[in-house]
């Protein structure tokens, strides 16, 4: 695998990652909660997608998909996959330091669990 092909994977899993943390920050906004625990659908579904947060967040995973795309065209599925091992911890990462997420030593194991597994499944 080429260092052109991992890098469009690190890129593509860390967009991804950037956008869990801006969605998340989108949905977190006050009046977006409040829309969301009111009972309305249209309010809640109008409250969430006017948020700039959330379609930043949108625009961002659709730039991680893209990329994704590019990387897929290069190389096997099951060769880039592994790769979304790196996002989950990537993710957790930015939402300790970013989000305030506590991370415990059963949450840190789990994830790391997750990603030696996703790993080994896409192991030849």
């Amino acid at each position: 695998m080429s260092a052109k092909i991992i890098l469009l994977l690190l890129a593509s899993v860390s967009l991804s990652s950037i956008a869990q943390i801006v969605l998340k920050t989108g949905l977190s906004q006050p009046h977006v909660t409040l829309a969301l625990d009111g009972g309305s659908y249209v309010n809640a579904a109008t409250a969430v997608f006017i948020n700039w947060w959330v379609v930043v967040g949108l625009v961002v995973y659709f730039l991680a998909a893209v990329v994704w795309l590019f990387a897929l065209a290069r190389i096997e599925v099951s060769m880039a996959y592994p790769f979304v091992g790196v996002g989950f911890i990537l993710t957790m990462i930015l939402g300790k330091f970013l989000m305030g997420d506590a991370v415990t030593a059963t949450r840190l194991f789990g994830t790391i669990l997750i990603s030696v597994g996703v790993v080994f499944v896409s192991w030849r």
